[in-house]
């Protein structure tokens, strides 16, 4: 198994999150079961490369392709990502790196492969089928959430659900931080409704107004996110939706977020 694709550091915080092995008694014949790092492992090549599954080289991994989609499954079913990527965020707050004062929101159509849930015709691409990307993250690039929508979902639809899916940051002392206190968000999102809204939960809207010349400021800050998108699709695999299972996918991009985070907490270590 290749030791790059599973450091250390990111075997210490998964492995506690697996689910257990299931009891295997010697009256059954077959073959011993692929150990969980290697199968991990296999996981991530297809992340990184964005190979298809039945060319993950099983040799040089340690896990073949089959294996390593049956584990993401099965994990997936078990909330092993959104729990991952909590945790680092947690370790993050307790170390001062984590700005929740000030976030920021984006999104970024995928072009899919094929048919699946969340999957709609894009109008920037010809009503070709697609998914979008929604994200938001601190005022450092840091991902707190990201959701999937299929590509013909109007960005503001996801602004609150995106809120929503921040998870609870613990690491201090107190509650746990779940909302931001300001939101900053480009011209999609200018709609008096979702202001008040915000208000409504206690955030500062910092929306760019349609209509009014540039030069609001919001430039100042756009960038993170944009930052943020680059980060995430490092991941090749994103790059496309082939998962005709939008839970599957969600996944990778919950991995990718996790692994994003721990890059970020090695930087502040």
């Amino acid at each position: 198994m290749r030791d790059d694709l599973v450091p250390d550091d990111l075997w210490e915080r998964v492995a506690p999150l697996l689910p257990p092995a299931p009891d295997r008694r010697q009256r059954y014949p077959g073959r011993l079961r692929v150990p969980d790092r290697a199968a991990l492992a296999g996981v991530m090549y297809v992340l990184r490369t964005g190979v298809a599954w039945r060319d993950v080289p099983a040799d040089a991994v340690g896990c073949s392709g089959v294996t390593a989609w049956r584990r993401l499954r099965d994990w997936t079913e078990a909330d092993v990502w959104p729990r991952l990527h909590a945790a680092l965020l947690t370790e993050l707050r307790r170390a001062g790196s984590l700005g929740p004062g000030r976030l920021l929101r984006g999104r970024l159509a995928r072009p899919c492969s094929q048919r699946g849930d969340h999957v709609g015709p894009s109008p920037v691409d010809r009503a070709r089928p697609g998914s979008k990307h929604h994200l938001i993250v601190d005022r450092h690039g840091t991902p707190l959430a990201v959701t999937l929508t299929g590509g013909n979902r109007h960005d503001v639809t996801q602004l609150l659900p995106l809120i929503d899916a921040v998870p609870p940051i613990r690491g201090l002392r107190g509650r746990p931080r779940r909302k931001p206190r300001r939101l900053h968000a480009d011209r999609g999102y200018d709609f008096e409704k979702y202001r008040r809204l915000l208000r409504k939960r206690s955030i500062k809207p910092l929306i760019a107004r349609r209509g009014v010349a540039h030069g609001s400021g919001l430039g100042k800050v756009r960038w993170v996110v944009e930052r943020a998108f680059a980060w995430l699709h490092q991941f090749k695999r994103l790059r496309v939706r082939y998962e005709r299972h939008a839970d599957l996918h969600v996944g990778l991009l919950q991995l990718a977020c996790s692994i994003i985070c721990l890059r970020r907490l090695r930087a502040s270590g």
